[in-house]
């Protein structure tokens, strides 16, 4: 008998992760919840189930029968999505992780519990990820990297081998971690930044914005005429 599953979320997150669990996991998903102020006076359906609030969630679904996914986002520096993963611990659920069929795993991971690690990810071998992480989807993950709790990988993340990263980080889409180097605790990592020297504590790190050339295109004849001519706009 498959595990059944109620998850938490009514957004974006919550969706494509609903989707997944409902089609490629090996779970029974059969309810979504959220806290009452999300909801409404009619809690309504998520997904074509029901959806019920947190606040009442062991009257409907006890966490004797029961396990549960949180699938929201990094709102917070991921503290949001933290403190809900408390909340359900509190109430005594188990909380399972998904990692998407379509992802490339070696067994010599380990992965914690609530995390999501979505299609067309790699993820190298003697790597651990802790809980409550979530790894969008291309994202690739070199050997000997450790994850630490409440972090979110936006897609196309590259983190290469040997890299530490603290809890409550976030990489931004297409961000680059070189080798060997450390994330510190609750940095956050622009979209397309590459870091190649360890962070600091709550830093941002953000990379330089695309610019507009001073002509249009169809004046800038071949590729490489244009990069010869604006290499130090770069």
């Amino acid at each position: 008998m498959k595990k059944q599953v109620v998850i938490f979320g009514t957004g974006g997150q919550a969706r494509c992760a609903g989707v997944g669990l409902i089609k490629d996991s090996p779970y029974e998903i059969v309810a979504f919840t959220a806290h009452k102020a999300y909801l409404g006076d009619d809690s309504g359906k998520f997904l074509g189930l029901d959806m019920v609030p947190f606040e009442r969630i062991e009257e409907f679904y006890p966490p004797e029968r029961f396990a549960m996914f949180i699938a929201i986002g990094y709102e917070g520096v991921n503290k949001v999505r933290a403190g809900i993963y408390e909340d359900c611990k509190r109430k005594g659920y188990e909380l399972v992780s998904y990692v998407s069929s379509k992802a490339n795993c070696w067994d010599e991971i380990r992965v914690g519990e609530n995390c999501l690690i979505a299609e067309n990810t790699v993820i190298h071998p003697f790597t651990t990820i802790g809980n409550n992480v979530v790894v969008g989807n291309s994202c690739t993950i070199g050997h000997d990297v450790s994850i630490g709790d409440h972090c979110f990988l936006a897609s196309g993340t590259v983190v290469l081998g040997c890299v530490t990263v603290e809890p409550y980080c976030f990489l931004g889409a297409n961000s680059t971690i070189n080798n060997g180097i450390t994330i510190a605790r609750e940095s956050v990592v622009g979209a397309g930044a590459s870091i190649n020297k360890s962070t600091q504590e709550r830093g941002v790190y953000i990379c330089r914005e695309a610019e507009l050339l001073p002509k249009p295109s169809n004046t800038l004849g071949t590729w490489l005429t244009w990069s010869a001519k604006y290499s130090h706009l770069r």
